[in-house]
């Protein structure tokens, strides 16, 4: 297989809150949820360190236990990461780190996948349909009517901040929760929340994974759909999926055309091909 991954940040002088690594047989994205300036999270280390820690404990898992359901790695994964900074930070916090996970691992004839969260997992199929994606949309689906004060404000404004805050704090209630949605953060339990399956290797050219971010362009932007968006990956690569999204976000910088929580937000692609 062929693995190409672009990844940049939604600002230079911030750090990078998506995580993407690769081993022989195993892909694995992880997009942090950042927390807003005023919101307290319980952890004095931060979204990008804890990403950082998940990501490299997770593809260590995928790889290494290749009996294990993916769900069971990435319940492992979230323990492991908790224990490090269990002994300094409020993992009990409502806002302690977390991310959007999705892992992809390669065996004979099969693909296995976990989709975790609102990051996009899509399947660039060798028949018809020509693509198949995989979200896990139970994060939209809760926040689509708290989100709107938010999108009622033009973004970059004290005004538009000051209800990103609420937001985020008022999406907190259904974190982790029956009836909300789940993320990876400090219990192990939200592992077995995630969307899992497999594809046959034969029915499948490729595959990418993109964090919301890089998703953006299709599914808050609709300036591409996925068939056209696989295709400028083939063409192009995935860099150029980033590129655009840039275009878009630039060309409206308030908010106003594609309301939004961030007007630039990091974006992470990673595509395989088989």
């Amino acid at each position: 297989m062929r693995i190409e991954i672009a990844t940049e940040p939604a600002y230079a002088d911030r750090p990078n809150e998506d995580f993407v690594a690769a081993s022989p047989n195993a892909v694995v994205l992880l997009d942090g949820a950042g927390t807003p300036a005023g919101s307290d999270s319980g952890c004095v280390h931060g979204v990008a360190w804890y990403v950082s820690r998940l990501g490299v404990s997770l593809l260590t898992e995928v790889t290494n236990r290749l009996d294990e359901p993916l769900a069971d790695c990435l319940a492992g994964a979230i323990t492991q990461t908790a224990e490090l900074h269990r002994g300094t930070c409020d993992l009990s916090h409502p806002g302690t780190p977390s991310a959007t996970v999705i892992i992809t691992r390669l065996r004979e004839h099969d693909i296995e996948y976990l989709v975790l969260a609102d990051s996009s997992l899509v399947f660039d199929r060798s028949d018809k349909p020509a693509y198949l994606t995989i979200t896990d949309d139970r994060e939209a689906q809760v926040g689509a009517e708290l989100r709107r004060p938010m999108d009622a404000e033009a973004t970059g404004t004290q005004a538009h901040a000051d209800a990103l805050r609420a937001y985020v704090e008022a999406m907190r209630a259904h974190r982790n929760r029956p009836g909300g949605f789940w993320v990876a953060a400090a219990d192990p339990a939200a592992a077995h929340e995630a969307m899992t399956g497999t594809f046959a290797r034969d029915k499948v050219a490729g595959f990418s994974l993109l964090s919301d971010g890089a998703s953006r362009l299709v599914d808050r932007f609709i300036l591409s759909d996925w068939t056209e968006t696989l295709t400028l990956i083939r063409d192009h690569g995935p860099a150029e999926v980033i590129r655009q999204v840039r275009a878009a976000e630039h060309s409206d910088p308030d908010g106003q055309r594609w309301p939004r929580g961030k007007a630039h937000d990091d974006a992470t692609v990673a595509t395989v091909t088989l």
